[in-house]
């Protein structure tokens, strides 16, 4: 019976911890409720990456219920390629989240771990839902459980920071409502996602139904000129909170336009992906240049972000193999990456309440351990060989390259730009003198603190070192949506011809 109902667990779980957790008041027994909840769902997600088929291209685990057959809406749940890397993702970071929070939250703690554990459901909810009813309700509780996280719990500007959070997400979700309605009357009054797939819109239709879904996804990732929301609300943010909301969700855009837009509005796609790869680009390289200028820990890492998910967008509208894959890869790797440096940043803030760079300096003395693993992420956000970002940056780049070497040689001004930012963060603080005395005496990282890090930099090594898992695992799903888009073959796509 468990077997034939893995995905409705994965949603069960948190569920059951927050149940736990309201009957709970002891600060240690609700971190320890709350880390086995999510410890148990991040090994379901195991156990469903290891029975999953990486050869087939259709949804597995499929589970259908009818609530309302007249509306033909159902609780319909499945998982391929594409989405089991964002589960598997989301059921990492929200232990590592929980982790993170072990000390720092000083008030309404099981207020919060129920949040963090609400916040995990709503989020593989949209990576699993097959209904867009559902995929919209789940999609709007994230809203209310980050929103809340942060006017809590965040930084002295939470406040401002939450209300342009909210103003965005608000907006992005009443154009949500709004497309999907209209799929619902011009797609034969179904909000199935698998049976719209198949359904043939007309020209102008696409065009209008890809412009409501593309803004409301693009507010998520965010794009150009959608952005202004995030950096307030990453740096505000408690730890917990900026290491799902950039690690997680900032990855519901990006799989809601591999979900819905390409698929669905294949013509539509094709022809506003030269705007969109330009907007891409223009991510990057402004994404670089604002972290550049930053003087806050968690502002350079929250801009650096924008820079990193213009890779993605770049490589999900290239239309082939390769820059899909790197884009879906690079979404995995932006999760690990930018949730580490987020943790590091808010460990220093732990103990020096202060997120300005130069208010440290010379840490590879008093905090060693920190430094080395710092070090790893900081280089690694930069793409350097032999890290996870490299693989996904290439392959994206690769993908560019067959539609523009223009796109490819302005793309990788992004990559020297990271650099530049990285390596000058990584100067005035790791090396040197420590500009207080404060800075001079800084323990290092606790058992506990490096839990939650040493994981992520074992992946990030890995994933550089052996990307094929991941790769295999989504090859299947790629193909198969690019023959959606655009109606290319298994071998036609495999052949694409390198455009000079």
């Amino acid at each position: 019976m468990l077997s034939n109902h893995l995905l409705s667990w994965l949603l069960v779980l948190p569920s059951l911890g927050i149940g736990a957790l309201c009957c709970i008041r002891d600060r240690e027994m609700v971190n320890r409720v709350a880390l086995a909840s999510t410890l148990l769902t991040f090994g379901l997600s195991v156990i469903i990456w290891m029975q999953f088929d990486f050869a087939k291209a259709d949804m597995q685990f499929v589970e259908r219920f009818e609530l309302m057959p007249t509306l033909k809406v159902q609780y319909a749940l499945g998982i391929d390629g594409i989405s089991l890397i964002m589960v598997v993702l989301t059921a990492l970071l929200t232990p590592i989240a929980v982790l993170c929070s072990w000390n720092t939250i000083k008030t309404n703690l099981h207020v919060f771990m129920v949040l963090i554990l609400l916040l995990e459901t709503a989020t593989l909810g949209v990576f699993l839902s097959l209904n867009l009813v559902f995929f919209y309700i789940f999609w709007e509780l994230t809203m209310v459980c980050a929103y809340f996280l942060m006017v809590v719990w965040g930084g002295p500007g939470r406040s401002s920071a939450g209300l342009k959070f909210v103003l965005y997400s608000f907006g992005g979700g009443l154009l949500l409502l709004l497309a999907i309605l209209g799929l619902y009357v011009q797609g034969g009054q179904t909000f199935d996602l698998v049976t719209l797939s198949d359904y043939a819109f007309s020209t102008s239709t696409q065009y209008w139904l890809f412009l409501a879904f593309f803004l409301a996804f693009a507010i998520k990732v965010p794009m150009i000129p959608f952005h202004a929301w995030l950096p307030g609300a990453y740096a505000e943010s408690p730890t917990a909170g900026s290491v799902i909301l950039a690690g997680a969700l900032s990855k519901m855009g990006a799989y809601g336009l591999l979900r819905v837009c390409l698929p669905l509005f294949p013509e539509a796609s094709i022809y506003f992906a030269p705007f969109i790869l330009w907007l891409s680009i223009a991510a990057i390289i402004y994404g670089g240049l604002m972290a550049l200028a930053q003087t806050d820990l968690k502002k350079l890492v929250a801009y650096s972000s924008v820079s990193h998910m213009g890779f993605v967008t770049l490589g999900i509208f290239v239309f082939n193999s390769q820059g899909i894959q790197g884009a879906v890869l690079q979404m995995f790797n932006h999760g690990i990456i930018t949730a580490a440096l987020f943790i590091a940043v808010g460990q220093l803030y732990d103990r020096t309440h202060s997120r300005a760079i130069s208010d440290y300096g010379g840490l590879h003395k008093p905090m060693p351990r920190f430094v080395a693993l710092f070090f790893l992420f900081s280089v690694a956000a930069f793409g350097l060989p032999g890290t996870s970002n490299f693989i996904g940056e290439f392959l994206v780049l690769v993908g560019t390259s067959y539609v523009s070497f223009a796109m490819v040689i302005i793309s990788m001004g992004g990559i020297v730009l990271a650099a530049a930012y990285m390596l000058w963060m990584l100067q005035r603080v790791v090396l040197g003198e420590p500009s207080t005395e404060a800075a001079k005496v800084l323990p290092d990282l606790a058992i506990r603190e490096l839990a939650t890090l040493i994981p992520l930099a074992i992946l990030v090594l890995c994933i550089g070192l052996y990307p094929g898992p991941l790769m295999e695992m989504m090859d299947a799903s790629v193909t198969h949506l690019i023959h959606q888009t655009t109606g290319l073959q298994v071998d036609e796509i495999s052949q694409l011809p390198l455009r000079p």
